[in-house]
């Protein structure tokens, strides 16, 4: 299976721009990037702040851009969302039984389980008691079905290092490390946003990853308590490759132009006089 995680779009109306960034020429580039070497993937996933400040003019133009992808695409909200808006913008994107966007795929290599960390008003992430019971109703039926699950949400459930981003992560992450603990043996991968940086690690003993956002980036400041500094690093999205016994994300720096060559027979190198024999 070939999943695409993006994130972060942070899509203003048509014609603005934000922080002197385009959000939505770098997003038409990433689309027409998938769809000529990756039209062939399984869905693509964009885990939340797909709008700055959640206008409907935002989601509108957001919606354009992405209507011309190949592959199916399954969205998330993050804390520059607006639930109300979204959810009369992209009536397709399934909510549960309590209006939370939170829904599953099932898949040949498992389920995967789609979180609404959204809190109106907050940058924080939250994840109520409604949502936690429902999370571990999905988790229970995916050790019913003998299924692994992978998760995708916006916020972080643990801190990353940053101390501005960790003050915005999600709250209360010792109830929901709860929810997961009886299935964190189940859990092959947790994909979420928000923080604006490629990150990989484990958690819980899970396996984690983020990656830059799409119009811009969170510095990376190890010694700043209050500041966050943005920046304009390339942006990125990453391509999942999963099979039974691996799941491989390759990043992908989709505007990156510097020269391409061919390593074994570059000018550059004496490689292929090195290595004629293998």
């Amino acid at each position: 299976m070939k999943l695409i995680h993006l994130t972060d779009t942070h899509f203003v109306p048509r014609g603005e721009t934000l922080y002197g960034g385009d959000p939505r020429a770098v997003l038409e580039a990433a689309v027409a990037d998938i769809n000529k070497h990756h039209s062939d993937a399984d869905l693509v996933c964009i885990t939340g702040d797909l709008t700055h400040w959640g206008e409907t003019e935002a989601f509108e133009s957001l919606a354009e851009v992405l209507s011309p992808l190949t592959p199916p695409v399954q969205l998330l909200l993050g804390n520059h969302d607006n639930r109300p808006v979204f959810t009369a913008c992209f009536p397709d994107q399934k909510c549960d039984e309590s209006g939370f966007v939170q829904s599953v795929r099932k898949t040949s290599q498992g389920h995967l389980i789609f979180l609404d960390t959204y809190l109106e008003g907050s940058h924080a992430g939250w994840f109520c008691d409604k949502r936690r019971v429902w999370l571990s109703e999905q988790l229970k039926g995916a050790e019913e079905a003998g299924a692994p699950a992978f998760l995708f949400m916006h916020h972080p459930p643990f801190k990353i290092g940053l101390a501005p981003l960790d003050k915005i992560s999600l709250q209360e992450p010792e109830a929901f490390a709860a929810v997961i603990a009886p299935y964190a043996d189940r859990i092959r991968h947790l994909f979420f946003g928000h923080i604006h940086r490629p990150l990989s690690g484990s958690w819980k003993g899970i396996p984690v990853s983020s990656l830059r956002g799409m119009n811009h980036q969170c510095w990376f400041d190890l010694e700043s308590e209050d500041i966050l500094s943005g920046s304009f690093e390339p942006p990125a999205y990453a391509v999942v490759l999963i099979a039974d016994d691996t799941v491989v994300i390759h990043t992908h720096d989709f505007l990156d132009g510097s020269k391409k060559f061919d390593i074994r027979n570059s000018p550059f190198d004496d490689w292929a006089v090195r290595y004629s024999h293998a």
